[in-house]
């Protein structure tokens, strides 16, 4: 059994049209959304074992404050191929995660984060499919069981969806 978290990125800010996308920062509010995150995960899923990330800034400034909440020893790695990735090309990162890797979180961006979480979750709770499919808010993360034992094998359908949580659903 693998354990995958898809977070999409926390708000970020407009505030500097000259700025390349790539290179816009959080908002005030996406700091505070990626803490209120990071904390969901340290008391309700635990730490990753490893972090796939985006190598734009607003994924890379998400990670930070995330990581902040998980503590040091997380492995990260930041990727650049991720950088507004179509699904297929965040499951090929996925398939080449270490089969010792238990617990991945994907750090990215829509449409391809939702996309992938809504093609990879075949099964779990109606409702909560529902919600993800229909709005996968910034700094959005969706928790999904694959029962499988070898990165390798993740394929759309496979996974069972466990939780699927939005920012403002969290306390501050």
């Amino acid at each position: 059994m693998k354990t995958l978290l898809l977070l999409r990125h926390a708000k970020a800010s407009r505030d500097d049209p000259t700025l390349d996308d790539f290179d816009r920062p959080l908002a005030p509010r996406g700091e505070e959304s990626a803490k209120r995150v990071g904390r969901y995960l340290r008391d309700e899923i635990g730490a990753p074992d490893l972090v796939l990330c985006s190598a734009a800034l607003r994924t890379r400034q998400t990670l930070d404050h995330v990581a902040t909440a998980l503590g040091p020893d997380v492995a990260v790695k930041v990727l650049k191929g991720l950088y507004l990735a179509a699904p297929s090309r965040l499951l090929a990162a996925i398939r080449r995660t270490p089969d010792a890797v238990g617990a991945l979180l994907v750090i990215a961006h829509n449409p391809g984060i939702a996309m992938l979480a809504a093609d990879l979750a075949g099964s779990g709770d109606a409702v909560l499919r529902r919600r993800m499919t229909e709005k996968f808010p910034t700094g959005a993360l969706a928790d999904i069981r694959l029962d499988i034992a070898h990165w390798a094998d993740a394929a759309p359908h496979t996974g069972r969806l466990r939780g699927f949580v939005a920012p403002r659903e969290l306390k501050a």
